[in-house]
């Protein structure tokens, strides 16, 4: 992937969490007290990481993994506690695959998904403009959108402020799969009218970050969008988070991609290399024209 070339009863009330007021107090305790307690070292243990460690010049990190006592997993753990930064559970990486912001926060492939957050917020935060919500929107389907939708919220989310991510791909919704949550209340149900409980979904591990999935695939999904709820909903929503981001259907199937952009006011184009065709990615930016969608930039998906 390269860099740029009327309130609702039935969406709850997303608690605050506990990690903003957790930080500091993870922040001030070493890495060695975090180690220690993760892994149940022993005080003798402790000992001899720290003598190991005044012997070589190196890290308690390092010299309890030279020693056995931890491996390099249990280090980068301790690292995301004691600097307050998500990091998936390896049990919860077999189970979200795709989270690479998430599950491998500090590869060189999450490295990139935060320099196009960068881009993305300098953008978008100009001044006097009102805050609203950042549709993903890609010619065809299987260009990587609800990939990198996925990702970029996670990074937003480990920024600090409170973010969503709203799967309005009506027509094959992915983001209920991608963070492993129930989809049986989504979007759709909140558009067609129905109150259901759980709509908005805390991530597990994210404290911040939450997850409108798309609910049951509708026979209209066009019709539902174009309604004055869907307009509404996203300035509710974008006065409730500090980031929303907008998942959404292939512009090739209909005119949702469109009507979602236009309703957040704007959008980023997803492209994938090697796949998409340039006509396409023509006529999706030249749809746009004349409408309230500010374009923000263009991605070029190589994963």
């Amino acid at each position: 992937m390269s860099e740029f070339a009327t309130n609702n009863p039935s969406l709850g009330s997303p608690s605050q969490g506990g990690g903003a007021n957790e930080a500091p107090a993870l922040r001030d305790r070493s890495i060695g007290a975090i180690i220690a307690e993760t892994r149940n070292l022993s005080a003798d243990q402790v000992e001899r990481v720290l003598q190991y460690q005044r012997e070589r010049g190196i890290r308690f990190g390092e010299a309890a993994v030279a020693l056995g006592y931890v491996d390099a997993e249990d280090v980068l753990e301790a690292l995301s506690k004691q600097f307050h930064y998500p990091y998936a559970a390896t049990e919860r990486r077999s189970r979200s695959p795709e989270l690479a912001s998430l599950n491998e926060p500090f590869s060189s492939q999450a490295e990139v998904f935060r320099a196009i957050r960068s881009q993305i917020l300098m953008r978008l935060n100009r001044g006097t403009e009102p805050r609203g919500a950042l549709a993903v929107i890609s010619p065809e389907r299987l260009d990587g959108k609800s990939y990198f939708s996925a990702n970029l919220a996670v990074t937003l989310a480990q920024l600090g402020g409170r973010t969503l991510l709203v799967d309005a791909d009506l027509r094959g919704p992915r983001q209920h799969a991608i963070f492993d949550l129930p989809n049986q209340a989504g979007l759709s149900s909140v558009l067609s009218g129905r109150s259901e409980a759980r709509v908005i979904q805390q991530v597990e591990g994210v404290s911040n970050l939450y997850v409108m999935p798309a609910g049951a695939v509708p026979p209209n999904p066009v019709e539902l969008l174009e309604r004055p709820a869907f307009g509404l909903l996203m300035r509710e929503l974008a006065g409730k988070f500090d980031h929303v981001i907008v998942d959404t259907a292939a512009a090739s199937l209909g005119a949702d991609a469109g009507i979602v952009a236009a309703r957040c006011g704007a959008a980023l184009v997803v492209a994938r290399q090697n796949a998409s065709r340039v006509a396409a990615l023509r006529q999706l930016v030249v749809s746009l024209e004349g409408t309230p969608t500010k374009l923000v930039g263009s991605i070029l998906n190589q994963y």
